[in-house]
């Protein structure tokens, strides 16, 4: 981005500005003049709604003829310029969406074709995420910066937008129908947007803050157009915007397309249940952490008063969210880990005294190499402690959906342990009352998803469940193993003598072949 950099001593992040045209012939020329001088460009993506005043022609012909309106402008030559075009009319929303999926840009900055936003005001809007402060920045007409004084009620309309915005956001905006957004691409691409026209402004906000983005304001010049100058939105498009509000207070259009994303949401907020959990492998987790597939970081906030806590997660959009839960909480640090493949420097220069893996393991093609992999970050005497879906009895189709290769039968999940080099320490099934639920949705119904009000139950189901630990069911919806990496492997190496081998001598096994059982 120019000479701009982050204020964290990493690669200067690059910009792309996406800006929708719909008949702005009278100012096409200009605009694009403006944003060619900016130097913290780098890309520039020019969305065509099917203009029918001329529009389309000239930006054609500025294509054509190598962008001249936006050479010598600057040092080093202009941005790269890409133009899209619609055959059909659809709308802001439809063209920024367009516009979206082009971008390569570390942050995305929307810019409307007519003059009414000032590119001088960039510098402000990038401040916030090029200090690491700021997922996105909104740009305010209404935060005491010179601007043009215009109509009454169009302000009014914008006030209340905003406000019933903020009620059903839980934010405190200024303005949230501003022009000026800018984001950082990891953000753009978290969110499914549905809005074709002015609608996308407020369902841009609602998607930002379902994503717990760290939203910034700034004040910006504002030169407003009137309706004679060619102002396009409306009292219909008021209407539109609040309908869009309540349809994004009820449904994450996310949870449609990635089922796994709406389980991690279901379960985030199921506290009592989360709180049980954790409670039944506390009794083994030590002071030097490494969380593997830490998602929204639900059980990552009970680790929070140990030493050191290092939370991953394959996906970068959870890693970021990590990043931000967790950015005031000196002992916990964030890093990308697919366990998969080899882990990161950052991770694999560290040995720990536990590794949390709670419902990953499953996610794994070659689950036997990923526990080879977790044995190796372990210090000697260190635990590995497991949660993976039990009994492949239960695979259908919401296993499918969000990503299992497998279930797992006790046995042979012991088994692979063992062969792995670890000494078994614990073993034990957890709710067993959701075990028909799960067979019932993914076996009979052919669900993709847990139903929200099912998984609500199982958080005031907990009494009943703390009743089956104590009882030591031979079943349930899930498996805890906990496993320790001897002590002496060190040692057995330098004579010749495999892991495995000293960990299998040293694992008690009852009549059965099952290793010892869990707390309680």
């Amino acid at each position: 981005m120019g000479a701009s950099g982050n204020g964290q001593g990493l690669a200067p992040l690059t910009l792309s500005v996406v800006m929708p045209v719909y008949n702005e012939r009278a100012t096409i020329r200009d605009i694009l003049c403006r944003v060619a001088r900016r130097t913290e460009v780098d890309e520039l993506i020019i969305v065509d709604d099917c203009s029918s005043d001329g529009t389309s022609d000239v930006l054609a012909t500025e294509a054509a003829d190598g962008w001249p309106c936006l050479g010598g402008l600057r040092p080093g030559g202009p941005p790269r310029v890409l133009l899209l075009r619609h055959e059909v009319n659809q709308g802001k929303g439809a063209a920024l969406r367009t516009g979206f999926a082009a971008v390569t840009g570390d942050i995305v900055l929307t810019q409307d074709a007519d003059l009414e936003y000032d590119p001088a005001d960039y510098p402000k809007l990038l401040a916030p995420i090029l200090d690491g402060r700021a997922d996105a920045v909104y740009g305010s007409r209404f935060a005491g910066y010179p601007r043009r004084v215009l109509m009454f009620w169009h302000t009014v309309g914008n006030k209340l937008l905003t406000t019933l915005s903020n009620i059903l956001c839980n934010l405190n905006l200024t303005d949230m129908e501003t022009g000026y957004k800018a984001m950082r691409r990891e953000m753009v691409q978290a969110m499914v947007l549905r809005s074709n026209r002015f609608g996308i402004e407020p369902e841009i906000t609602a998607r930002l803050a379902r994503l717990q983005a760290r939203i910034y304001e700034v004040p910006i010049s504002y030169a407003g157009r009137s309706y004679v100058e060619g102002k396009k939105i409306g009292w219909k498009d008021a209407i539109s915007a609040v309908w869009t509000m309540l349809r994004c207070a009820l449904i994450d259009d996310r949870e449609t397309v990635d089922p796994l994303h709406a389980t991690l949401r279901r379960m985030a907020v199921l506290d009592r249940y989360n709180a049980f959990l954790f409670e039944q492998i506390a009794p083994f987790v030590g002071q030097r952490v490494l969380e593997v597939g830490a998602g929204t970081g639900t059980l990552t906030r009970f680790l929070r008063s140990r030493d050191r806590v290092r939370a991953t997660d394959v996906d970068a959009q959870y890693v970021h969210l990590l990043e931000r839960r967790f950015e005031h909480d000196g002992n916990v640090a964030v890093s990308a880990y697919d366990l998969a493949g080899e882990p990161s420097a950052d991770v694999a220069t560290q040995r720990y005294d536990t590794i949390v893996c709670l419902n990953v393991l499953e996610h794994i093609a070659d689950d036997e190499r990923a526990l080879l992999r977790l044995h190796d970050l372990l210090e000697p005497a260190g635990q590995l402690i497991l949660l993976v879906p039990a009994h492949q009895a239960l695979f259908g189709t919401m296993d499918e959906a969000i990503g299992h290769f497998r279930r797992y039968e006790r046995a042979s999940l012991l088994r692979q342990l063992r062969e792995a080099g670890y000494h078994v320490q614990a073993n034990f099934f957890v709710n067993a009352t959701s075990v028909v639920g799960w067979w019932l949705n993914g076996r009979v119904l052919g669900r993709r998803g847990v139903p929200g009000v099912q998984a609500r139950l199982a958080n005031r189901l907990v009494p009943l469940f703390r009743i089956e630990r104590k009882l030591r069911l031979p079943f349930g919806i899930s498996l805890v193993a906990v496993a320790r990496r001897p002590a002496d492997v060190l040692a057995a190496a330098a004579s010749g003598e495999t892991a495995a081998a000293v960990a299998e001598a040293a694992t008690p096994v009852d009549a059965t072949g099952v290793a010892s059982r869990g707390p309680g």
